[in-house]
């Protein structure tokens, strides 16, 4: 498995400094059960405003549900099903839009749907599995084929799986994935 652990100006739990988006997805490895309820479960403890868990997620696993699957590969940007497509899971994670205790508009919800997706995603680092999120999606298609509500906004579709060799991904995303990771300095996103 490929690592490429962030290079922090300070220490931080190596859950977060290890956690990455490759594309590279082995075909072949499936995500045992257990482990997929786990990354749900972290994701279902996320904190979110007035503990409305406005986040909703429709779990598509190729070995068990090969339809569901297709639909939610369907929908990603063609860039994105260049490599996804050897993703064992896709998952759309989806922010509902108003508070489910009044019914008034929940400005918080695609915060709070952020926040329980990374859950996930460093659930899924702590089980050796890796997350790469997409923006790149039809978000109405996402809506009609998977029925969702009005009400609701469809935020991202998130690749689980094991790791495979960058070798097996076409040229541009190979440059991609062996690159240097980097982020802002810190004083570039906090005073």
């Amino acid at each position: 498995m490929l690592e490429k652990p962030a290079i922090t100006s300070v220490e931080i739990h190596q859950l977060m400094q290890t956690r990455w988006s490759p594309r590279a997805f082995d075909p072949d490895k499936a995500i045992d059960q257990g482990d997929l309820t786990a990354l749900l479960e972290a994701a279902r403890w996320t904190p979110s405003c007035f503990n409305d868990q406005p986040w909703r997620f429709v779990v598509c696993a190729k070995a068990t549900d090969a339809l569901n699957w297709q639909q939610a590969f369907s929908i990603l940007a063609e860039k994105n099903q260049q490599w996804a497509k050897n993703a064992p899971v896709l998952i759309v994670a989806a922010a509902m839009d108003n508070f489910a205790h009044n019914g008034k508009p929940n400005r918080h919800a695609q915060y709070d749907t952020g926040a329980a997706c990374l859950s996930l995603s460093l659930q899924a680092n702590a089980l050796g599995l890796v997350v790469h999120q997409m923006g790149g999606f039809d978000a109405e298609k996402a809506k009609g084929l998977f029925m969702l509500p009005a009400d609701c906004t469809p935020m991202s579709v998130l690749a689980v799986g094991y790791q495979a060799d960058p070798s097996t991904l076409g040229d541009d995303f190979i440059r991609a994935e062996l690159a240097v990771r980097s982020r802002k300095t810190l004083e570039q996103i906090a005073r």
